[in-house]
């Protein structure tokens, strides 16, 4: 199989190189516009983008065969990720790859702020040398205030102490035992705001930030403060900003983030106290290296369905090998295949998933994902897999419900599930990991089994009576069908049995209606996984 990969973001040569040789990947590299990039959507696998180019459905409607989308960096804001998920592309993007190179602009913004750098340079240029304007103010025991506690937030702080500086932290999403030892503090909102001389933004872009910078916060601060953000233009109202610039309360603002369309008509640039550039928090040679290196082995192991890391809509554990969670998925999804080829042809009202066993610890949603998956693929198509199972699941009307602990006797570690229809009819199969790496069946409706899911597989209903391995067995070789494993399970003597069979090559339709008809035969059903 080839893939067509689409990249529209800065790489460096060795990242291209890498998507360039491989042989099953045709590259093509455009600007990262939209005009550029649209020509080539219809036939793209993947689409590797930047911080510029937004991502939203309409550009997932003109890329009807898109998969991945590749975010270089770690912010997701220009890319529509529910809409993804609806779509089932999966969203990557390299978390913590530039988060020095940022953590060190911030502190390049600082300094120069607070020393005047900027303005000492221009008016040299021009020749108005005042020494005694720039006046600048030492970050030895002031106090840093970083609002947003993640990877770029941490390394500031780090380099704030080295600097004599006291460090305020505001994060909603941290606790205070995650920062022990640290020689920080972690405060609220209000009390960082009215204690902080410089004041550094990098929490998350959601609603709730936007304007987080307004004349109501503003007004909590002290007079002289200064301002950086380098992270996202929506955290600051900027005519609240530009009025406190004018009344004192702010001493300077840096920004290194702005919307193009604001840039002739923005109110603070061109301000004499504020510094301003447009994303070059994160433009390094060693971040672009990084970032390259990262994602490009991240594109090419998930297109080929070979790993997947650092995937924002896959319900994959962070910090589980996809290795070693891989044969759970496929247990799990060979599950739902079995429902949807043993169930019911009616609608499915309701599915249960059980799990029990310090193996399965963690893996609830993952399995439940994987399962949905099996259940829908054969009805709704190849446009079904980890990511929109559930969406899909859900514009259905199924219910899905999740719990722990039930197991059957033996099978420490098991995967039981139970699926209803409309008409009332139900089955439950089970399956465990065998070795941690050998999916296998071990009950189908009532029947204790155990089986491994491989191959074509005949599932036959019979009636406990002599003779009907015999009688099978000659219908198979008259028809020169031979079987590879046989495993028979019966709840009680003289009952009802249930027979999967191994057998090498599909019946024809007619020959399994052949042997439906025959008289010790209830059902019978070929499943190929």
């Amino acid at each position: 199989m080839s893939y067509k990969i689409l990249l529209a973001a800065a790489f460096t040569e060795d990242g291209r190189s890498m998507l360039e040789s491989a042989l099953d990947v045709d590259l093509v590299c455009v600007e990262e516009n939209l005009d550029a990039v649209t020509p080539h959507l219809a036939e793209t696998d993947a689409l590797i983008v930047g911080d510029v180019l937004h991502v939203d459905e309409s550009l997932y409607e003109a890329a009807p065969n898109l998969k991945i989308i590749g975010r270089a960096g770690a912010s997701l804001t220009n890319v529509e990720v529910d809409a993804a998920t609806r779509r089932g592309i999966i969203v990557m993007n390299t978390p913590g790859v530039d988060a020095i190179t940022v953590a060190e602009y911030t502190f390049a913004m600082m300094l120069a702020l607070v020393r005047c750098v900027f303005a000492a340079h221009t008016d040299l240029i021009n020749q108005d040398w005042q020494h005694e304007k720039y006046i600048g103010t030492e970050l030895q025991e002031k106090t840093l205030g970083i609002v947003g506690f993640g990877r770029v937030g941490r390394e500031i702080a780090s380099r704030a102490i080295a600097f004599g500086l006291d460090v305020l932290v505001y994060d909603p999403y941290v606790r205070e035992s995650q920062v022990v030892g640290m020689r920080l503090k972690m405060v609220g909102l209000e009390e960082l705001l009215s204690r902080s001389d410089i004041i550094t933004l990098h929490t998350s872009v959601v609603p709730d930030t936007e304007n987080l910078i307004n004349a109501e916060t503003l007004a909590l601060m002290k007079s002289g403060v200064f301002l950086i953000n380098v992270k996202h233009s929506s955290f600051i109202h900027a005519n609240d900003v530009l009025a406190a610039l004018e009344s004192g309360k702010l001493a300077g603002v840096a920004l290194d983030d702005f919307e193009p369309e604001t840039l002739a008509d923005h109110p603070l640039i061109g301000h004499p106290r504020v510094i301003h550039t447009q994303r070059m928090r994160f433009n390094t040679y060693e971040a672009q290296h990084n970032l390259s290196n990262l994602l490009a082995p991240q594109i090419l192991d998930a297109l080929r369905e070979q790993d997947y890391r650092n995937a924002v809509n896959l319900p994959f554990i962070p910090g589980r090998e996809y290795e070693a969670l891989e044969p759970h998925l496929r247990l799990s999804e060979y599950i739902g295949l079995i429902h949807h080829s043993l169930g019911h042809r009616t609608g499915i009202l309701r599915v249960e998933i059980n799990i029990s066993g310090h193996e399965m610890e963690g893996l609830l949603k993952p399995l439940t994902v994987a399962l949905l998956k099996g259940l829908l693929a054969p009805r709704l198509g190849k446009s079904v897999n980890y990511i929109n199972a559930p969406v899909l699941a859900n514009e259905r009307g199924i219910l899905v419900t999740q719990s722990k602990g039930l197991a059957l006797d033996s099978y420490p570690n098991l995967f039981t599930t139970r699926v209803e229809w409309d008409d009332g009819g139900e089955l439950v199969v089970a399956g465990a990991i065998f070795n941690q790496t050998e999916p296998r069946i071990v009950q189908v409706d009532r029947y204790r089994t155990d089986f491994v899911p491989d191959g074509t597989l005949l599932f036959m209903g019979s009636f406990d009576v002599p003779g009907v391995i015999g009688r099978v067995g000659t219908f198979m070789a008259e028809n020169k069908i031979n079987i590879a494993g046989w495993r028979t399970s019966r709840v009680e003597k003289g009952g009802n049995t249930l027979s999967v069979i191994s057998i090498d090559d599909l019946l024809a339709e007619d020959l399994l209606n052949d042997l439906r008809e025959r008289e010790f035969v209830r059902h019978a059903t070929q499943i190929t996984f």
